[in-house]
């Protein structure tokens, strides 16, 4: 079974995309969903997560602290790379356990949607992959409309945190413009007509 990641930047559009391959019968593993699912309920990892960032890492309910993890760890580069560190290994074999249900199911490939694809190292476990790709404005614009609680200052801190859009098409397999220009539908039809021959 062929393993394809899908990434892009912020407001590229690649859940969209997804949602595409999804109509069309494809399995999509949402990495950053389902990270938040691990570090909630993954024992192990909770404890990690505590050790590292303190107490408040979950409230008197057990729940998982976002707003204070995310004041903690994301302005911090050495502390970020410490809560990736300990995150991305048990989201790793998640994605593995997953992957191999829908083998058994009998699909002919799966997508793995991950923003932080290269990032994270999570492209070492796929065979291909797919850039969505969309010019800053029109991103900054989509991200500014779904989200009006951040800035123009918020995305473009999010976009230096991410490896540039150049690096990630070069890389890539496979590239979706998703820029107003380009219709996305016979994109997604396309590639996947290709996976299912494969």
């Amino acid at each position: 079974m062929l393993k394809i990641g899908i990434t892009g930047g912020i407001g590229s559009g690649k859940s969209m995309v997804c949602r595409l391959f999804q109509v069309l019968g494809a399995p999509v593993y949402d990495s950053d969903a389902r990270a938040k699912w691990v570090m909630a309920h993954h024992p192990q990892l909770r404890e990690e997560l505590t050790a590292a960032f303190g107490s408040e890492t979950f409230d008197t309910q057990g729940q998982l602290n976002r707003t204070y993890l995310a004041r903690v760890a994301f302005p911090n580069p050495t502390q970020l790379a410490r809560l990736n560190a300990l995150v991305h290994p048990h989201v790793g074999r998640d994605f593995e356990t997953w992957a191999a249900a829908q083998q058994a199911a009998g699909y002919p490939y799966l997508l793995k949607e991950a923003a932080l694809l290269y990032e994270s190292g999570a492209y070492q476990q796929l065979d291909r992959i797919i850039t969505v790709f969309a010019p800053l404005e029109i991103r900054q614009a989509r991200v500014l409309h779904r989200d009006p609680h951040r800035t123009p200052d918020d995305i473009l801190a999010i976009i230096g945190k991410q490896l540039s859009e150049e690096e990630k098409i070069r890389r890539a397999n496979y590239v979706i413009h998703n820029d107003d220009h380009h219709l996305l539908i016979p994109q997604v039809l396309q590639l996947d007509k290709e996976f299912r021959q494969y």
